[in-house]
């Protein structure tokens, strides 16, 4: 049997695959953590098994919108080769796919790039919106704004609807459209309940061997999405959030040139971080986060 290290297909900022034959891929989320675009010398304690929980909880909870890629990361659904105590709750098995080449990013709020956007242009991603609307608004409808898919250490870049309909047809475009803002509805609606603002996110998706559109990868996280507490939200600023903005805002205080290699993060960056983490884990799911790490047999 051949060792899991010599079945590595791909390394991202956070996740490594591995091709496991069969048509079956396993994914794995490291503690790795980037900001800038630039993947950070310091972990972050268990952060990829709060993306690989959420994920699943997210991907349990959707297939009535559309099919997943998963297959199973409880130790007793994964292969002999996929259970070694590192990858514990940080390793999902998932059919192979064809993945599309474009991000499928959803917002629901005027914030980030779409606020950049819409101060210049009066539009997000041409997308035409009212006058004057204030940062962290939220928008009369969910927008769909797709964008490339960048290598590593790349922006990605938001492209229109037409430029996004030359790359997979139009008529895929469409689904991906429709398919992308049901899931943010449904996803936003239970996050509001929960006392979250889903702010914006973004999906990758694929076919499978039969032509079906497919939903992949990591689903509605802190670091594919913007969340805010609701307790905290106002408009005219870029409300604080669950993701990785505290690790991004400590490092606009360095003299740093945004280039690799990154800075080493002091530990009270790494504790905050990962209490931030852990706290949407907890708050999205209602479950504690130690409950989950005991489910997957994590020591």
């Amino acid at each position: 049997m051949p060792a899991l290290a010599d079945l590595l297909v791909a390394t991202g900022k956070v996740r490594d695959i591995y091709d496991l034959g069969g048509g079956a891929l396993l994914l794995v989320a490291s503690d790795r953590i980037s900001a800038f675009d630039v993947v950070l010398p310091t972990p972050i304690p268990d952060k990829g098994r709060v993306l690989t929980g959420m994920t699943r909880f997210w991907l349990d909870r959707t297939q009535h919108i559309v099919p997943n890629h998963m297959l199973g990361l409880a130790p007793r659904e994964l292969p002999e080769i996929a259970r070694a105590p590192e990858l514990a709750g940080r390793a999902m098995l998932c059919r192979k796919l064809t993945m599309l080449p474009v991000e499928c990013v959803v917002r629901g709020y005027l914030v980030g790039s779409g606020w950049k956007d819409y101060r210049t242009t009066g539009a997000v991603s041409g997308h035409a919106l009212p006058a004057g609307l204030e940062e962290a608004c939220e928008l009369p409808e969910p927008l769909f704004t797709p964008s490339t898919k960048a290598a590593v250490g790349l922006h990605d870049e938001n492209i229109t609807g037409a430029q996004a309909a030359s790359l997979v047809g139009s008529e895929r475009f469409a689904e991906l459209e429709r398919v992308s803002i049901a899931l943010y509805r449904f996803a936003a609606k239970h996050a509001r309940a929960r006392g979250i603002i889903l702010a914006d996110t973004k999906f990758e998706l694929g076919i499978d061997e039969d032509g079906a559109l497919v939903l992949a990868d990591e689903v509605l996280t802190p670091d594919s999405s913007r969340y805010w507490p609701l307790d905290g939200y106002r408009t005219g600023i870029s409300p604080p959030s669950f993701d990785k903005q505290y690790v991004r805002d400590y490092l606009e205080t360095l003299a740093w040139g945004k280039t690799a290699p990154g800075p080493d993060l002091p530990d009270d960056v790494v504790t905050g971080t990962a209490g931030r983490y852990r706290d949407a884990y907890e708050r999205i799911t209602g479950e504690s986060f130690a409950s989950y790490l005991t489910e997957m047999g994590v020591r």
